[in-house]
């Protein structure tokens, strides 16, 4: 099927079978998939700045489902997703505003793949080490504990002294996460997580949850379940914004994004019932080989040659 928007030529059964993966990755992680959506793209041929805005506009119904899903666990921090929207947003349009020199520059291809590689990569060993750690050392739970029960116990990181330094910190104004048991932690710390998010989240596509949702759990000492949750509503402000810009810009390609969503919706419900039966520490290890494939999808391409 010939996509004009992008002058792209992909079948739309893929694009279904990307979205439903992206979709049981959204909803079990909280994050929108870009690692995987925006290099599955590339493989079929777009430009980095069409799979960037591309994988936004599809992304905010994904996750629309999935954040009402995780509202009525009880996994949503309102007053947290509606802050770090905020930064988010600023962030996106820088992310965006980079992605628009790099095009008229004619590079976008080439800088954005590297780009990605170092990140996604970086993601996934910081992950591997710190889960794994974590699991490792122990506070095993006991095993008639419930499910939920075993979540807020095992918990915990070895990250945890890094956290509780940077929650010490007391630059004006302060705010407490009664939702997430955060007593008081500063304003700014959560703008500074979210901006950094945003940047991610325009320049390489999806909300950047695999930025976000470690930093809100390593930085912010937010429950992994609770990040998830929290981090797939913020998504639905802040991509819905993303969209926006680089629909503006000429970088989205609406039909593709249509075909997506189809399995989209139908993975992130299935994604969120998945997160209710791991505890913390068991979720962010089974994250670690995700950005590791779109590494491999991208150094394929940049290999291959696809239009860089």
């Amino acid at each position: 099927m010939f996509f004009p928007i992008s002058n792209a030529d992909i079948n739309p059964i893929y694009l279904v079978v990307v979205g439903f993966i992206i979709g049981i990755l959204g909803g079990f992680f909280g994050v929108g998939g870009s690692f995987i959506a925006g290099p599955a793209l590339r493989l079929m041929g777009v430009n980095w700045n069409y799979a960037v805005g591309t994988d936004l506009a599809h992304i905010v119904g994904k996750s629309i489902v999935a954040a009402r899903q995780h509202r009525t666990l009880g996994n949503v921090d309102l007053k947290l997703g509606l802050i770090m929207a905020l930064g988010t947003i600023a962030g996106a349009e820088a992310g965006a505003q980079l992605i628009q020199a790099l095009k008229r520059a004619g590079n976008v291809n080439t800088v954005v793949s590297f780009v990605a590689i170092v990140v996604y990569f970086g993601i996934a060993v910081f992950m591997l080490w710190e889960s794994g750690t974590t699991l490792w050392s122990g506070k095993k739970s006991s095993q008639h504990r419930t499910v939920k029960d075993k979540a807020s116990k095992q918990d915990h990181s070895v990250f945890g002294p890094v956290t509780q330094m940077i929650q010490r910190l007391r630059i004006w104004p302060m705010i407490s996460l009664p939702t997430s048991g955060i007593r008081a932690i500063s304003l700014w710390t959560i703008l500074l997580v979210a901006f950094i998010g945003g940047i991610f989240s325009g320049f390489l596509g999806g909300g950047a949850g695999y930025i976000r949702m470690p930093s809100m759990v390593y930085v912010l000492g937010i429950p992994t379940h609770l990040a998830v949750g929290t981090d797939l509503f913020e998504i639905v402000i802040s991509a819905s914004y993303g969209t926006i810009t680089h629909a503006i810009k000429g970088n989205v390609d609406i039909l593709i994004a249509l075909v997506m969503h189809t399995g989209a919706v139908i993975g992130a419900q299935i994604g969120v019932v998945a997160t209710q039966y791991f505890a913390g520490p068991k979720i962010r290890l089974a994250f670690v080989p995700l950005p590791l494939i779109g590494v491999a999808i991208v150094v394929y391409t940049l290999i291959t040659g696809q239009k860089v």
